[in-house]
């Protein structure tokens, strides 16, 4: 249950509102200026409680698996746009129930279910495809790299099954408007035997608009272009980074600072490896608030690794320059921790989970979700 906090806990995530509704505004105007529809993917953000400030501005989301097609249909109030790698048989009709649209990654996962798919329009079925390109350079977030497994490749693809209405590609992570005008043209090209007999094209995520530096205008023109040329299709985006860029962020405390080798870290009661995995998958280094990342250790410049609390060895990032010395008890803030971080936090060595907050417009603050032993112990029974 939500509750008004006056002080906030440490661990927290914090997500505030005046930014998140920046962002929605930003997203509804392009998706009615290029006339597509912008639908929220869960993966990156499903903090179920904003749902009410987030249908102010958009009214669908997408879900990859069954329990995220479940909340899209209690929580956003409406079934979800879906696609998963492989369904299972025993699942399958509680998909049917929660999804609007439901996209297959194989032509023998259509074979394999088609018994099971009603024929009365309630479901609208679509097929990913894998045009084989992406501008991503990390290859753990590459949907495209050589031997994906994701989608079918215009090579496998020689007529449009029975029963498919739409097509689903996702090549993007964090993209430019660029990026995505290349993959039309090669989708244009590829694809150009199918894309005729299809309702709907479903652009998948990765369209960053919300970065600051992002081509809004040339987004808005590339999808008013490519739908001008295709008149006949519905087309679809559903970003995830997009909606919680920059809207929110992590706060910690300095539980200690160890010394060796003269390299000095500071331990926080947080866990890069729990709380902000892609800081170690991506890899990237956060911004912390009122510090300086840097890639060289200098001890004269207040410089300090920045050391998790789990026991795994590589839960640290570092270098970080203070304009003072910090002290145990001082406060780290991680920025712009909302998008995928808090879908991806895990109960590793039952570490303290940070609790989510929500600060509102006047400046209030509401504790949305607050984590206790309990919550570790039930995932172990």
């Amino acid at each position: 249950m939500a509750t008004t906090i006056q002080a906030v806990p440490s661990p927290c995530y914090i997500l505030e509102e005046d930014l998140l509704r920046r962002n929605l505004t930003l997203i509804q105007s392009v998706a009615k200026r290029a006339g597509v529809e912008i639908i929220l993917a869960f993966k990156a953000y499903a903090l179920w409680k904003t749902f009410p400030i987030i249908r102010e501005y958009i009214t669908h989301s997408t879900a990859s698996s069954i329990w995220e097609a479940q909340l899209a249909f209690e929580e956003m109030g409406a079934r979800a746009h879906t696609f998963s790698p492989a369904y299972t048989l025993e699942e399958f009709p509680s998909f049917l129930r929660y999804s609007s649209h439901i996209t297959f990654n194989s032509l023998s996962q259509i074979e394999r279910l088609r018994p099971l798919m009603p024929r009365d329009g309630s479901v609208s079925f679509g097929l990913r495809i894998n045009p084989e390109y992406s501008a991503v350079e990390t290859d753990l977030y590459n949907p495209c790299a050589p031997g994906s497994r994701f989608g079918v490749p215009a090579s496998e693809l020689r007529t449009l099954p029975e029963g498919i209405e739409g097509l689903h590609f996702h090549s993007l992570c964090e993209g430019t408007a660029e990026d995505l005008e290349q993959t039309l043209a090669i989708i244009e090209q590829s694809f150009a035997h199918i894309l005729p007999k299809i309702k709907w094209l479903n652009m998948g995520g990765g369209h960053l608009m919300t970065r600051k530096d992002y081509d809004v205008e040339r987004l808005i023109r590339v999808l008013r272009d490519f739908k001008a040329r295709h008149p006949h299709l519905s087309l679809i985006l559903e970003p995830g980074s997009a909606f919680a860029w920059q809207t929110g962020y992590l706060t910690s405390s300095v539980v200690d600072i160890v010394e060796h080798h003269g390299i000095r870290t500071a331990i926080v009661d947080v866990s890069f490896t729990c709380h902000m995995p892609d800081c170690l998958e991506m890899p990237y280094q956060p911004a912390i608030r009122g510090a300086k990342s840097t890639t060289e250790y200098n001890r004269e410049a207040h410089s300090y690794r920045i050391g998790g609390n789990s026991c795994l060895s590589g839960d640290f990032i570092g270098y970080w320059e203070f304009d003072r010395p910090l002290q145990i008890g001082d406060e780290v803030i991680f920025e712009d921790m909302l998008h995928y971080t808090t879908v991806k936090t895990t109960m590793f060595n039952g570490i303290t989970h940070p609790s989510i907050a929500l600060k509102h417009s006047d400046g209030s603050i509401e504790c949305l979700r607050s984590f206790s032993y309990e919550d570790y112990k039930g995932r172990m029974d």
